[in-house]
């Protein structure tokens, strides 16, 4: 009887072994496919500021196609694979050496809390933003109306006569007058002097100008960090579609 009992438990506890292995297994492909898919192909992201209103509102959802696709994309200037009045994805912590096994940690921490949670503090480090300049273009602001001069042409156009693409329209939100004395060269005052964008730098501001975090007060960026481009809106109900 003993013995019996013995053999029975030993086979019991292989079994739940097996179980947790299988499982242990299952989910290492799940996270495993997620990251090649979130890296490579698709992912979702949630807007969570007001700084591109009031076109993107804080809590759209959109489905973000890779920069690993840009045969999806469409559009760019041979350099890169997007347009002018894109609204793009940026990184900017990417290629910056952060920490491999910090990195896997916070995917795994997203993997489980489908993306609502980093541990990397993502609010930080990535934006959405529309691209205004792309590399080699003279980039300037009159009154928060971006003017860019391409790299192939002698005419400096506004945005919405030269980088709005017609299909897409998108409309800034222009804030108050600033301010009498306020120095004229700052972002905040609603102008800027000339940048000229070098090869591999691109050109990103807010639709909403009152918020200047973005290539006003960073400087141009480089076309590296641009990790996607949303490409549908699927939350809230009333407002699906394209961006």
């Amino acid at each position: 009887m003993f013995n019996k009992s013995l053999r029975y438990s030993v086979a019991a506890q292989k079994r739940e072994r097996h179980k947790l292995l299988r499982v242990v297994f299952t989910l290492t492909i799940l996270f495993l496919l997620y990251n090649l898919i979130h890296t490579f192909l698709f992912s979702v992201w949630v807007v969570r500021n007001d700084s591109m209103q009031p076109g993107l509102q804080s809590g759209d959802r959109f489905l973000v196609v890779s920069s690993a696709l840009p045969f999806l994309l469409r559009g760019g200037n041979g350099t890169i694979p997007y347009s002018r009045g894109n609204i793009v994805l940026i990184d900017k912590a990417r290629g910056t050496g952060r920490n491999p096994f910090m990195l896997f940690l916070d995917g795994f921490v997203r993997f489980f809390t489908a993306q609502q949670v980093s541990i990397l503090g993502s609010g930080e480090h990535i934006y959405m933003k529309r691209l205004i300049g792309l590399p080699g273009d003279e980039v300037s602001m009159s009154n928060f109306v971006m003017i860019v001069r391409p790299a192939d042409s002698q005419h400096a156009l506004t945005e919405c006569q030269h980088v709005l693409p017609p299909r897409r329209p998108y409309y800034t939100t222009v804030p108050p007058r600033v301010p009498a004395l306020w120095d004229s060269a700052l972002p905040f005052s609603g102008n800027m002097d000339s940048v000229l964008l070098g090869p591999g730098e691109s050109f990103v501001v807010s639709d909403n100008r009152g918020s200047t975090v973005d290539s006003r007060t960073w400087g141009p960026i480089s076309t590296g960090t641009i990790i996607g481009r949303p490409v549908f809106r699927f939350w809230p109900p009333s407002r699906i579609g394209f961006p």
